[in-house]
Formats: C-alpha cells, structure tokens, sequence
C-alpha cells in the first residue's frame, strides 16, 4: 500500500502552465569538430556537449526519501557518522523541499513521511535521526519498496523533482534481491558504506546489489565509501546534484545530412532509438541533467564523395525537455555541425575530440579488466590497465589536460587493488563499479578515498558542499542553500540568462551559416 501523508508545499500547490521555455530546465549544445574534410568518402568524429544551464530562483523543490541501513553492523562509529552525514543534509534542504527518512534492519520503518523542512521541522526531523539505532539483519528490499511506496502515494506530484538516496554496509541477508525491485523513473543513489573497515558479509554481493539497483534506475548512481569518514561527503555531492537540477526528460535528436550517414553514437549507456534505414536519426534519452553537468557525445559520420569543394552541414542537432509540469514538450531550434569539403586535406582532430575518445576507451579498458580480475585472471587484468595507461600517455595534446591527469589517478589506484586477489575483493571490485557506472552515466560518484579521489565529473555546487561537508565535520556552522544560490548568483551575475543568449547567438549564427551554404552551392565548378 501506497503512503499519502506527504506535506503541502505552502503556495505551490498551483503550478504556473504558462512558463518561459528558458526559465525551468536549460541546456546549451556545443559542437566540437574539424573544420576541413576531403572531397572524397571519408569518417569525421563530431563531439557533442550538451550542458545543463540551471537557475537557483526557479529549480523544482525536492522530494527526497533516505533509506538508511541501521542493521547491527552500523553500531558504534558508522551509526555516528551516518547521523552526522543527515545533519548536514537536512540543514541543506530549504521550505521549497521535503524529506523522509526510512530505516531497514530486519524489516523496514518509515521514520517520516515527506516532511517539509523548515526551521521547525528541521529540529524534529534532526531529533529523529538522532535517536535511531543499530540492530538487526539487512533488508534492503523492504528498504526500497517503503521508499518508492512514499513517493507513489504522494498526493503533490506536480513541479516536484524526486530522488532516493540508500546506504548500507553489507551483504542483504533477508528480504530477498533488490536487484529485482521495480523503481520505474526515480533516480536511486546508493552508497556502499566500510569496506575498508570491515563491513559485514560479502563485499562482492553488497556491490553487486547496490550497483545494480542504482544500474536500474534511471540516473542513479553506485558510490563506493570504503572509510566511514567518507560518507558526509558523498552524500554532500550527491544532494548537490539534486538541488541543481536544470532539465528534465532530456533528450538529443541527432540527424544525418547531405547524404552524410550516422556509423555510430557513443553516449554511455543511455537509451538510443533510431539510426536505421527507416529512421536515420538517433535518439538519445538523457533523462535528467543538473546545472553546469554535462554530456559528452561523440558521433562517427561516413561523409558521401562530393564532386567540388563546398561548405556543408552534415549533421542537424536538437534537444528537447518537458516543463516543470511534464505537461508540455519544450524543443530547441535545429542547430548543425558543417564541415568544408576541400580537395585532398587531412582532418585535424580537435583536442577536445581526442580527449573525450580516450576518455570512452579507458573506461572500456577498465570495464574489461574488472571482468578478467572478476574471473580471477589478475596478472590479465594488470596488463589491461596498463595497456590503457601507455595509450593515455601517447595521447597527442599540448601541456597537461586535467581529465587525462585524472584519468591516470583512477587506473593506478585500480592497479593498486589488483596487487592481491584480497585487496580487489574487499576494495578493488566496488570502486571499479562505482567508476564504471560513474563514467557510463558521466555523473559524479565517490570512489575510494573521498578527500583525495578525482572527481571527474563533479559540478561547482558540488565542490562546495564537499568543502562545506568537510567544515561541518570540524564544527562549522552550514550554509543554507539561501546562502549558496546568493554566492552563485554574485559569481556568476548572467547565469540566469545565459541560456537564453546563447541560444539567440547560435540561431544567427546558423543563418548566416545557412546564406554561405546556399552561395557555395551555387558557385560554379
């Protein structure tokens, strides 16, 4: 059964219909390719970004729920740093949002329904997790099925974004697999807590659940926090994210042009649909996307032979997002990647290109090593990683690039796990999954050691709530997200028009591209 004891939003119960098509959910596209191509057959990387624009004064509030494992593993130290981790995060969360707690040992408890947090309530709210404690076996399942049951039942749905975020520290041992729960749309983040210190049962299947139930949500992410130290923080990152989301049901249309043909799309493991004889486009389901988060894609195209040098658009690129509502489909001009087509020229790849292709192929080298090293085959698995290391070194770029630089962090410290069969099992195989699943999905995680692991895809709001997670554990008061938006905002003082500028300067841009189409066609041979 359903809950509906979710709390009214005081004057947000009417959602406005009539909004801006820039105010609520932004993203802006950047296209990345060479500039010249033959004139004969030949393949062009094209790579796509596509980067979430958001606005603190107009983001969706929060409906959040954590299902916190308080099972008898937690006692002592893990159950102090859990609560330490909520304290921050229910100081984080503003009026607009509303949180519930459930717990999970041998069965599940709903310590509260969606809770607005106010100043009120925050004290209560606070009060609750204070007083909760360590017992029993690990249920996660009921864990999961009370959470989505507190989501199903709300009876304000409407502008409200929703997230589950789930922590335990070990091997569920009753309940079932939660692998097979059904989650539908809402994103879960889950976080593997204390395997370095410990944890219960098998490290292998504590992964195994927790990245796969994030694996089959849509957006979620697997945290890997091996030190109990580093749980604030990762939960600090992970609500960042929530608090700035820009769009949502995003998705990226991508259409061949000019006879040019779509070989392949390479965007994680986000849905594709398209790319036949039928439909020559693709579709890419992005889903949701937080502010200053992005997307990289890279498209491999087949260009046709052309018979004179000319300038041509061989690639037709929209986005689309619903409103706040989900009630209307908001639609990007068509925006296009060209090319100029001059005799013999060799294409110069641009770096990002580069970057971006080593980025994909080392997170598929990684892929590979942790299924060797699953498999037992360790030496293997070593001269998988080391092979990606050699390719990441001949990787032709100037000065030093910091997502190659982290690139190299994260393969040494796998090499590090793979130095005994012990080490991968206890450590190695979490933080690879957390990292595979983090690079399919190109959003944040933690992995291994929270306070010095790279962070790839971190976004600025997230950087801060890691330094202000790391002040709140020394005794520093929090920031109200009040406080943060106000910092953003003088920061960056045209943030909340930008999307729009930029969109009216890439239109122009397009005419004018498309006039100098249009005269190049009609010059003479």
């Amino acid at each position: 059964m359903a809950f509906n004891d979710d709390e009214q939003i005081p004057g947000t119960l009417n959602v406005a219909a009539g909004e801006d098509e820039f105010t609520v959910g932004k993203a802006k596209l950047k296209i990345i390719n060479s500039a010249t191509a033959p004139v004969d057959e030949n393949n062009l990387r094209v790579l796509l970004e596509l980067t979430g624009l958001g606005n603190s004064k107009e983001r969706l509030g929060l409906d959040l729920v954590t299902v916190l494992d308080v099972s008898g593993s937690m006692r002592g130290e893990r159950l102090e740093k859990l609560k330490k981790a909520m304290q921050f995060l229910i100081k984080k969360l503003s009026p607009i949002d509303r949180l519930s707690i459930v717990t999970f040992g041998t069965q599940a408890h709903k310590l509260c329904g969606l809770r607005v947090v106010n100043e009120t309530s925050q004290e209560e709210i606070i009060d609750l997790v204070m007083k909760m404690h360590a017992e029993g076996w690990t249920n996660i399942t009921d864990g999961l099925q009370t959470a989505l049951k507190v989501l199903e039942g709300r009876r304000l749905k409407d502008g409200r974004s929703v997230g589950i975020m789930l922590m335990s520290d070990g091997e569920q041992n009753k309940g079932g697999d939660a692998t097979t729960v059904m989650v539908g749309d809402v994103p879960v983040y889950t976080f593997g807590f204390g395997t370095a210190t410990n944890s219960r049962g098998d490290p292998k299947a504590m992964a195994d659940v927790l990245n796969g139930i994030a694996k089959n949500s849509k957006g979620g992410t697997f945290s890997d926090v091996p030190k109990t130290d580093g749980l604030g923080i990762a939960f600090a990152q992970c609500l960042a994210g929530l608090l700035t989301l820009a769009v949502q049901d995003l998705k990226l249309v991508i259409s061949p042009e000019n006879k040019s043909k779509v070989e392949s799309v390479s965007a994680g493991d986000y849905a594709q649909s398209g790319n036949t004889t039928a439909e020559p486009a693709v579709t890419v389901d992005f889903g949701n996307l937080y502010d200053k988060e992005t997307r990289k894609i890279i498209v491999d195209l087949v260009l046709p032979k052309v018979e004179k040098e000319v300038s041509s658009q061989v690639l037709k690129i929209s986005y689309k997002y619903l409103n706040s509502t989900k009630t209307r489909e908001l639609k990007s001009p068509p925006i296009f990647a060209s090319i100029k087509r001059i005799g013999k020229s060799t294409p110069v790849q641009k770096e990002e290109v580069t970057v971006e292709s080593s980025r994909i192929e080392t997170a598929q080298k990684m892929k590979e090593a942790r299924i060797l090293a699953d498999q037992e085959l360790y030496d293997a698995a070593k001269n998988k990683l080391v092979e990606a290391q050699n390719l990441l070194e001949d990787v032709e770029i100037d000065g030093v690039n910091a997502l190659i630089e982290a690139l190299k962090a994260e393969l040494q410290q796998f090499l590090i796990f793979l130095q005994s069969p012990e080490t991968y099992k206890k450590s190695g195989r979490a933080y690879a999954l957390a990292a595979e699943l983090s690079h399919e999905r190109q959003r944040h995680a933690a992995k291994g050691d929270a306070e010095t692991a790279p962070s790839m895809y971190a976004t600025p709001r997230m950087e801060e709530y890691k330094k202000q997670s790391e002040s709140y554990e020394q005794g520093k008061p929090v920031p109200t997200a009040a406080e943060d938006a106000k910092e953003e905002a003088l920061a960056d003082p045209i943030g909340p028009i930008s999307g729009a500028l930029s969109l009216q300067i890439q239109i122009a841009i397009q005419a004018l591209m498309s006039i100098q189409n249009i005269l190049d066609s009609a010059a003479p041979y």
